[in-house]
């Protein structure tokens, strides 16, 4: 199988031939994937699934996954019910306004949770059996899918405000009747009103979490605590500089910020103070706090406005600066320049996907600081030859955290999701990096390892939980990494003879 996949010149033909594989033997694909994450990841995940969104009603072949829709509103309980499987451990559900960097991909947005739970599956153990990926479907604004005879969803523009917020009540509630307390439910791509709205208003009564604003920090914080191996000092001594202020950029600066004052005993306030972030209409500063979004304006300091990029990381000389804007090539060279003359080692992060969606290449980011940078991407980027040395780009991937957190979560019977579980999975993730990964400038571990990392993942998780009085699965194993591995679907072949 894995020599025919190979035969595909064409990303997307390989997505069409690993998803074919699912449908008709759900065992043997996450046997390959599991056995070949490095080449199948980016395959079955960002990038290329990105492409699949964007062509889903173009390659549809059979319908995957759960489609709830505003004519189900009042019915979807009943909905639920019709799923064939009874024994739901996770949700991965989103609406499609905001898919990778890419927009509004409607209802074709269910390229996403399909991916993330094969994911959840194949890293962190989670049986395929107990996923289900649900696309909430309210229209869409894109223009070009409204017109394309081939789409997929309801041809109307999206519905917002008391009718939307009215189907997502319905849906959480129905979930969690259906399916229980513990449950895990899993934000995915919801634009940013959205997405930081269901989030604040679901977290003390569900348990659920938002990819996209806790799992990019989570994945984040652990390259930066990893990364004070190899420039020193400690995230307290760091200035840090975000383009980008939505869900993933105040999502990292918040849990930064967490961590340092968890970490120095010091008021979250005073902790901030080292932290900016730049929107698109330039830094984010006290004079602009009245017409701010709320999420944005504990990031809001005193600082006269400034426009672009390069004149505040000359002015704010940022010792770590991280993309997650969305918009590629923004990390100009001059930016990246103006980093390496204001830094020894200059962490620069380009997080946002996929890949022609990031703010500068790893080739870039060597090239223009003469191979200094310790620098990490959101998609996948080859190795750089630069001056004789081969410098292997890290990439911040959020399946590095999310598998092994869930995990944790489910075998642990958690039932709330609290910031600590967050730091717990840095924390474990930071602590997977050896001193090999470190020799080669790599500040995440490389995915080969990655059921073992998610082990380790889930049992500082569950750990936490336990500590934390959230937990439910009594009493607590002795061997959290031990009952981890214990827990983890493996998709082998039985033998009869």
């Amino acid at each position: 199988m894995i020599h025919n996949i190979r035969q595909y010149q064409v990303p997307l033909q390989k997505y069409m031939a690993m998803m074919d594989l699912q449908e008709r033997n759900e065992r043997l694909f996450y046997k390959l994937l599991v056995d070949h994450v490095e080449e199948l990841l980016p395959v079955v995940y960002t990038p290329t699934v990105g492409e699949a969104c964007q062509k889903y009603g173009s390659i549809f072949m059979h319908p995957q996954g759960l489609y709830i829709s505003l004519k189900e509103k009042g019915r979807i309980l009943e909905v639920l019910r019709n799923w064939p499987e009874k024994n739901i451990q996770v949700i991965v559900v989103t609406d499609g306004e905001r898919i990778l960097g890419l927009g509004d991909l409607g209802c074709q947005g269910m390229g996403i949770p399909v991916g993330k739970l094969s994911l959840y599956t194949a890293l962190g153990g989670v049986r395929p059996s107990s996923c289900l990926p649900i696309t909430i479907d309210v229209g869409t604004n894109n223009e070009k899918l409204l017109n394309d005879e081939l789409y997929i969803g309801l041809k109307h523009k999206r519905v917002t405000g008391q009718e939307y917020a009215e189907l997502l009540e319905e849906f959480m509630t129905a979930a969690k009747k259906n399916y229980g307390e513990k449950l895990l439910i899993q934000f995915e791509d919801f634009a940013n009103h959205n997405a930081f709205a269901l989030l604040e208003r679901y977290r003390s009564t569900h348990l659920v979490f938002n990819d996209d604003i806790q799992g990019t920090a989570s994945v984040v914080l652990a390259g930066l605590v990893a990364a004070l191996n190899l420039v020193g000092g400690n995230l307290f001594d760091h200035r840090f500089l975000f383009l980008g202020a939505g869900e993933a950029g105040t999502g990292i600066a918040e849990l930064i910020a967490l961590e340092i004052s968890k970490r120095t005993n010091a008021p979250l306030d005073e902790v901030r103070k080292n932290i900016w972030l730049v929107d698109s209409k330039g830094l984010i500063v006290k004079s602009r706090k009245e017409s701010l979004q709320h999420f944005k304006k504990p990031w809001a300091h005193e600082h006269e406005p400034v426009k672009e990029l390069l004149d505040a990381v000359n002015q704010i000389k940022p010792t770590v600066l991280i993309g997650t804007s969305g918009q590629g090539k923004t990390f100009t060279r001059e930016v990246v320049e103006a980093m390496a003359s204001n830094n020894e080692k200059p962490i620069i992060l380009a997080l946002s996907n996929p890949t022609s969606q990031s703010e500068c290449t790893a080739e870039e980011a060597y090239t223009w600081t003469q191979g200094r940078a310790i620098f990490a991407s959101g998609s996948p980027f080859a190795p750089v030859e630069y001056d004789g040395k081969v410098f292997v780009p890290g990439q911040a991937n959020n399946a590095y955290i999310f598998p092994g957190f869930g995990l944790g979560l489910i075998m642990s019977g958690t039932i709330r999701v609290h910031d600590d579980l967050l730091l717990a999975a840095s924390e474990a993730l930071a602590s997977q990096v050896t001193q090999e990964d470190y020799n080669r400038g790599l500040i995440f571990p490389p995915f080969t390892n990655i059921r073992k990392i998610s082990a380790h993942i889930a049992a500082k998780v569950a750990s936490k939980a336990y500590e934390l009085g959230l937990a439910t699965r009594l009493p607590q194993p002795k061997d959290l990494v031990l009952y981890a591995e214990s827990c983890m679907y493996t998709p082998t072949y039985r033998n009869y003879r």
